[in-house]
């Protein structure tokens, strides 16, 4: 996560006048979504409710090279705090795609022991991890570096900016493998990051990204996936675009199942390496989705009617007095329940694991309190709401196995109950 060059101040933002990318300024609205509240804010449990800041969350469309961004860039100061809770290790479906990027990544780079990959927004280490036998180095403002560190990954912990790479070049000389994943959509100012990337990425070198994907986005209705950290939100189009500008070539892409639904693209100098045909193909996918504005105005219809039909789903659940627990505290989880309006008499409680940073506080925005899960199976609430709807498959199973005898709630992309 990049810092600001946009002048912040003490809790300012920056409205967005014009692309995120190409600087084109007739941005097109798709959707408002409300004014939400900062998805790591949280605050004690018991804490008496005081005024807190929200920042508006509205889709823009740029018709010149097809982004969908958000309309506020917010001080990633408040949205990144140095006790940001977020460990990527904790996450199976994460570490598992970590170790598949570097299978994959093998079979398109030839990779030597003293090759240097670099990380930036590296975590707690959990994708460096799996380039063990090369050198390595992540890049990240937050305090959990630290946990990297000592897991013997060696981490910078500061901002991706120009001082940082020229820090590394002299030390460790340009990298050949710089990853990006799940923050290249978070960073402002993206066209100076990427300069930066092409400053510190070795002239035979591959830029690897993984970032939330608009095509999914769109498919299965993520409207949660909207919040302050996230500024843009790539299709393949509009990342071919930036890539070239700055004379990079897309070698190969792919969608992967993180986060819902994310998408992986390969790019290096133009020439040097074989272009995949899984770029066209991908190209070809995307074309009568996310070029066309129709379709974007249709996702705002259909989001406001599943909001809507998730409402009559609740009502008629508290209409016969049953209990509704929350499952799961992501990020998205913020979103969606600011979005559609659901508070703590209607979700009694949210329920993470016993060793999530979020245990103890309110779910932002709210007074819903995040509780430690075991509360699940000693109270067993009528109905579980998965707030991580997106994996239940593999969480369903498991709270069964443990012993929920409840129905579960999946509040997207159509809102149902399962057994």
């Amino acid at each position: 996560m990049n810092k600001s060059k946009l002048a912040f101040g003490t809790g300012s933002s920056v409205v967005v006048e014009k692309c995120q990318i190409c600087g084109y300024e007739k941005l097109e609205p798709i959707m408002f979504l409300g004014y939400l509240p900062p998805v790591n804010k949280l605050n004690k449990i018991g804490e008496k409710p005081k005024e807190q800041p929200s920042y508006p969350a509205q889709l823009l469309y740029c018709t010149k090279c097809h982004l969908v961004q958000l309309g506020l860039i917010v001080d990633p100061k408040i949205l990144f705090p140095a006790e940001y809770p977020y460990t990527s290790s904790t996450t199976k479906i994460l570490r598992d795609n970590f170790a598949e990027l570097y299978q994959e990544c093998k079979t398109i780079v030839d990779l030597s022991k003293n090759d240097l990959i670099v990380d930036i927004g590296s975590n707690d280490g959990n994708l460096l991890s799996n380039f063990k036998d090369h050198k390595v180095l992540g890049i990240t403002p937050e305090e959990i570096g630290k946990i990297a560190i000592e897991r013997g990954i060696p981490t910078i912990i500061d901002y991706f900016r120009k001082e940082v790479v020229d820090k590394i070049k002299k030390e460790h000389g340009k990298s050949k493998i710089i990853t990006a994943t799940n923050v290249f959509a978070h960073i402002e100012n993206i066209n100076e990051i990427v300069k930066l990337i092409l400053d510190l990425l070795a002239d035979d070198g591959v830029f690897i990204s993984e970032s939330h994907y608009l095509l999914s986005l769109i498919q299965t209705l993520q409207y949660d996936t909207v919040y302050h950290e996230h500024l843009r939100y790539y299709s393949l189009h509009s990342l071919k675009y930036l890539l070239e500008m700055h004379g990079l070539e897309v070698i190969h892409a792919k969608k992967i199942p993180t986060h819902g639904g994310s998408i992986r693209v390969y790019a290096a100098r133009k020439g040097k390496y074989k272009v995949n045909g899984t770029v066209e193909a991908l190209l070809k996918e995307e074309k009568p989705i996310v070029l066309d504005k129709k379709n974007l105005l249709e996702f705002k219809k259909k989001a406001v009617l599943s909001k809507l039909e998730l409402h009559s789903l609740l009502l008629n659940i508290k209409k016969e007095n049953h209990k509704i627990y929350g499952i799961g505290a992501p990020s998205r989880a913020s979103t969606l329940i600011n979005y559609a309006g659901i508070d703590d008499g209607i979700v009694d409680c949210v329920l993470e694991i016993k060793d999530s940073h979020k245990v103890g506080n309110y779910v932002p925005g709210t007074l819903i309190p995040i509780i430690e899960e075991s509360k699940l199976f000693e109270d067993q609430p009528d109905y579980a709401l998965l707030l991580s709807w997106h994996i239940a498959d593999e969480i369903m199973p498991k709270l069964k196995q443990k012993g929920f005898k409840g129905s579960f709630i999946l509040p997207l992309p159509n809102p149902r109950i399962l057994k």
